[in-house]
């Protein structure tokens, strides 16, 4: 389970503002990656009940995230949100949108943070002091709740998307790789929402794969 002990420490620094932040969606060939900054209440003794439901979003279920999403909401001192289109992420390629989408997330926190907590990412210039945590969603309750609600609202894009592109069954997959998912991409051909230069994407539209500068693996 996550804990406080990076933000104690920080705390102690006299450094109250303090931001989680994560993205969602690396991986997928559809739909944006969505980021979350997420500022917790200074003076949390970590028993708290709500902080029983916030853990790195993969060790929990749908039901379990969408559980933690509202308590976040409700007792969190901040919570930004932003993403990267698929058009965006295209652009730049998947690794800078990311950190686009993070940054943009941090902006949207009211009040601004001091100090930022990152779920590891290699990121360069930041305009906020910062700590890139190799796995920071199992080891920090800032990170851990920016990993839920990045997970949250990107779900449900894709459910909404599932309505609006249907054949690709984009609310079970959310737009990662699966069998189903290729199969009927390369039965349906790309949608609007889908990540051009990523490999798969660009052969089930019959484009040479070395036609985009930023090859679209992700992780």
């Amino acid at each position: 389970m996550p804990g406080l002990s990076l933000e104690n420490e920080l705390y102690r620094q006299g450094i109250g503002l303090i931001a989680g932040v994560d993205e969602a969606g690396r991986g997928p060939l559809a739909g944006p990656v969505v980021a979350a900054a997420v500022i917790l209440t200074e003076g949390l003794s970590g028993a708290e009940p709500w902080l029983k439901h916030v853990d790195d979003s993969k060790r929990l279920s749908p039901a379990q995230r969408e559980k933690a999403a509202e308590l976040i909401y409700r007792h969190v001192a901040a919570v930004g949100v932003a993403e990267e289109s698929p058009e965006n992420i295209d652009h730049m390629g998947i690794g800078q949108a990311c950190i686009s989408a993070m940054l943009r997330a941090v902006e949207n926190l009211a009040p601004a943070p001091q100090h930022l907590l990152l779920d590891f990412v290699p990121i360069k210039a930041c305009p906020y002091p910062f700590q890139a945590i190799v796995q920071g969603d199992g080891i920090s309750y800032s990170i851990a709740a920016a990993s839920i609600i990045a997970k949250v609202t990107r779900d449900r894009y894709m459910q909404e998307a599932d309505a609006r592109f249907p054949g690709y069954s984009f609310a079970r997959n959310k737009g990662y790789p699966t069998a189903e998912h290729l199969s009927k991409l390369r039965t349906l051909g790309p949608c609007s929402i889908h990540r051009r230069s990523f490999a798969p994407v660009r052969a089930a539209a019959g484009q040479d794969i070395t036609s985009f500068g930023q090859p679209g693996t992700g992780s």
